[in-house]
């Protein structure tokens, strides 16, 4: 590669990507013999672990037990080296930009020190140009031990508490990346964001901080200025939004600049569901002598967001309110989508999002220990009127906020929010994952003993830097949060909460005893999609507590809990494959009662943020789309539980309840119809009720007692319609019910794309299923969890570029539903 700096477009900034001709090698740590010494190819952006893998020196760390087995990557030191070309030109300055250092680095050009780093979320930028020299320049990266840098920067911090067995509150560096109760222990180095020289001469945008803000039927784009000046000259900013310009002459030496552009006539952005997502293109160009010599391009969008926490009769509500509308949060929690986050492209975004909208969400909160997400994602969920939410990077831990960690975490931060700022689907600043819960009921202020723990972050530095950065958006310090500190902090009543004692302690069933008024994580376990776990997992014979399957299981008690979790309601499978089959499915049972609740309580409650979308490795977790990326039925469930006209039975204290959701901006107007049926569709008793619901209301309606009231529970179910939506409340659990082996037919048809298959009910079957993974792995299918009452029949809709045939699609493993776990019917 050859880099010049020349003087076209009169010194106009060019820059050059250093992405070629890496190698990596071993400086020090227990490496194996065959690795120790070696020059290895590297990738840039990548990480320690991919090259190696890519080398054929090491096995994944995502199969079987290689996570344990390469736990001495962690602890060793590794030297990144290239060498570039470069010629001078005219140019006053070269800058070397890291976009994203993991984590502590040593650099050095030509043999000379250029700086130090301790902060993977941040951006450095060295003036270089004194140590360049024509023709070839060695460049070199030295990454110390994560683990070993961890342990030793807790040791001078002083202890503080933290969940897991690193230490990653001593270091700003991805949470997870040392291990989670769902994610590996395979600390990483790396340049995991690119790299690049930048020339330039005058000056340069440091940074560009656009707002944009409504103003009547118009709008505002204020844009914030600062400028790197590498001489004393005067220079212009001009910006363009729309079809608007403005220019503002900055004197010489001045160092930032304010730009208000006026825009008439805009047109709001809106969450999916609530309207279109129109986005504006807006460019901020520094002009010397008449010249562009830098530029910024991006997109706003306008609408106004607030967070209403005002005190009401039922306590403190949470409610996101967006254009000033109250919108009820259909979201999922959003972790890194795979351990090392550099494979994550602007393609896997797309999917994984395509994914959440399939689900019917409109919010993904990112956690706080993962990173600040990517340009990429953030562009898509403003295409896609996906609300988003972005925690600090501070989770379930006490953080020390003394220098040096106090000033990492302000640069951070300022990058990040001047980085963000623009996306309009950013819509809350989130201070911490339950830190300050923590902080009060985890045991935290007797094992500290005075010494600090994040809550000056948290109450003073983060919502300073927003006041100065970021004003228009809202902040809350932690998650899960209670407005006024007098509340405990995971007060259902009072703003946001976690519910986790469902999941460790309780029954899912047991979701419909809280009336919180935003959930802002709840979840139940359930492992990956079956093609997932076998390709991880090569266990012989493969069981639920087999080694690999324990390895791939990261919760503490995580199958006796999923054990507990089950027993209640369907009986304990000894077969693997009916095991996978009945933990699959009440995860998502489990899941869709949460919802459903939830949504019935509207607008007491106004969220429902599932833990969580996806999964960052092959793993039995919380999480609706694997780590290969598959669905899993709880996705399906959260689908039908999310639908923008909803309805669904609830008990109430005075009986069982018909409650009707219309999250439309269109007036529902029908009958409710309500009937008693015996399994075998015999009707025993009816009611209807007329419904005229306005936009975006709810209603509850009591069912008459001659409906509600079963004689035969375990062989009766209540059914209520509103048009073509359906609600089913069957009184006894599925293992104490009449189910009886299921009587399905079926006709596979070859359809451009894929497949349809038909299926039709002799009987009463639930939860119907189509695994089709197992059959081909890249295989998709529509919809899952049907349940059919005699004679009924759905179409299932298969994406497949393989060739399948009936036989494989109608067998037990693959058309599943819930009578067979009940009855115990096995494959032939």
């Amino acid at each position: 590669m050859t880099v010049t700096s020349t003087d076209a477009g009169q010194l106009a900034k060019d820059e050059a990507l250093l992405h070629e001709n890496w190698h990596v090698e071993v400086v020090k740590g227990p490496v194996p013999e065959a690795i120790a010494g070696r020059s290895i190819p590297a990738t840039v952006p990548g990480s320690i672990h991919t090259d190696l893998m890519a080398a054929g020196l090491i096995e994944d760390p995502y199969l079987d037990d290689n996570e344990r087995l390469l736990a001495w990557i962690g602890l060793c030191d590794w030297r990144y080296s290239t060498s570039f070309q470069w010629r001078a030109g005219q140019h006053q300055r070269t800058d070397l930009v890291f976009e994203g250092l993991d984590t502590v680095a040593v650099i050095e050009l030509n043999g000379e020190r250029v700086g130090e780093t301790a902060n993977m979320h941040r951006t450095y930028r060295f003036d270089v140009r004194a140590l360049l020299r024509e023709g070839s320049n060695d460049l070199t990266v030295t990454f110390s031990s994560p683990v070993k840098h961890a342990d030793q920067a807790s040791l001078e911090q002083g202890y503080r508490p933290h969940v897991n067995h690193h230490p990653y509150n001593s270091i700003r560096k991805m949470a997870c990346n040392f291990g989670w109760d769902w994610g590996p222990d395979v600390a990483t180095v790396g340049m995991w964001r690119p790299v690049r020289l930048e020339n330039w001469s005058t000056a340069r945008l440091a940074s560009v901080s656009p707002a944009a803000s409504v103003k009547g039927a118009g709008g505002v784009v204020r844009v914030s200025v600062v400028l790197e000046h590498s001489v004393v000259s005067s220079t212009q900013i001009v910006v363009s939004v729309a079809s608007e310009t403005q220019t503002v002459d900055v004197p010489a030496g001045e160092m930032s600049v304010v730009v208000d552009v006026e825009v008439t006539d805009v047109d709001l952005w809106w969450p999916r569901g609530h309207g279109a997502q129109p986005l504006y293109d807006l460019q901020v160009t520094l002009v010397s002598d008449g010249s562009g010599i830098d530029s910024w391009q991006g997109r706003v969008g306008f609408r106004t967001v607030r967070v209403d926490t005002e005190p009401d009769a039922h306590g403190t509500p949470f409610t996101l309110i967006i254009n000033d509308r109250p919108i009820f949060v259909k979201g999922a929690n959003w972790i890194p989508d795979d351990a090392f986050v550099h494979r994550v492209d602007r393609a896997r975004y797309a999917a994984r999002l395509a994914q959440a909208e399939s689900a019917n969400m409109n919010l993904l909160r990112v956690w706080g220990g993962g990173i600040y997400e990517s340009d990429d994602f953030f562009d898509l969920c403003d295409e896609r009127g996906i609300l988003t939410w972005q925690d600090f990077l501070f989770a379930c831990a006490a953080y020390a906020e003394e220098e040096p960690l106090r000033s990492e975490v302000e640069a951070e931060v300022r990058d990040n929010v001047v980085r963000l700022l623009p996306h309009p689907s950013l819509v809350v600043w989130n201070g911490s994952n339950e830190n300050v819960w923590g902080h009060e009921e985890w045991g935290w202020a007797k094992r500290l003993r005075g010494r600090t723990w994040g809550k000056g972050y948290y109450d003073e530095l983060l919502p300073e830097l927003l006041r100065e950065l970021d004003p228009h958006r809202p902040y809350t310090p932690s998650s899960p949060f209670s407005p006024d500190p007098a509340h405990f902090p995971n007060d259902p009543q009072h703003g946001s909460v976690h519910l986790w004692d469902l999941w460790n302690q309780r029954d899912y069933p047991h979701y419909r005893s809280y009336q919180p008024r935003f959930v802002a994580e709840y979840g139940w376990q359930g492992p990956p999609t079956w093609s997932t776990l076998t390709r991880s997992i090569s266990d012989s014979p493969l069981t639920p507590e087999s080694p690999g399957m324990l390895v791939h299981q990261k919760a503490m008690e995580g199958n006796t809990k999923l054990i507990d979790g089950l027993v209640d309601h369907l009986p304990l499978p000894d077969d693997t494959d009916d095991w996978h089959w009945a933990m699959s499915l009440n995860q998502a049972r489990a899941i869709e009662v949460a919802i459903e609740h939830f949504r019935s309580l509207s607008p007491l409650c106004m969220g429902s943020i599932v833990w969580q979308l996806n999964d960052c490795w092959p793993v039995t977790s919380w999480a609706a789309v694997d780590g290969d990326g598959r669905a899993k039925p709880l996705l399906y469930a959260i689908k039908h539980a999310y639908e923008d006209r909803l309805v669904t039975i609830q008990p109430r204290e005075s009986g069982l309840a018909v409650c009707v959701v219309n999250d439309t901006d269109q007036e529902w107007r029908d009958d409710v119809v309500i009937r008693l049926l015996s399994y075998n569709g015999e009707e025993r008793a009816s009611a209807t009720v007329p419904l005229q619901l306005g936009a975006r209301e709810s209603a509850t309606l009591t069912i008459p007692a001659e409906v509600a009231t079963s004689m035969t529970p375990g062989e009766e179910l209540v059914c209520a319609t509103v048009g073509a939506v359906r609600a089913l409340w069957f009184f006894a659990e599925y293992r104490d019910s009449e189910l009886a082996a299921p009587r399905l037919t079926a006709k596979v048809i070859s359809v451009s794309g894929g497949y349809e298959m038909r299926v039709r009910a002799e009987n009463l079957v639930r939860d119907i299923a189509l695994l089709v993974d197992k059959v081909d792995p890249s295989a998709r299918v529509d919809d899952q969890l049907v349940t059919l009452l005699p004679g009924e029949s759905v179409t299932f809709h298969v994406q497949s570029e393989s060739s399948l045939n009936e036989g494989e699609l109608i067998t037990h493993r693959v058309l599943r539903s819930a009578n067979q776990l009940v009855v115990g019917e096995t494959a032939p």
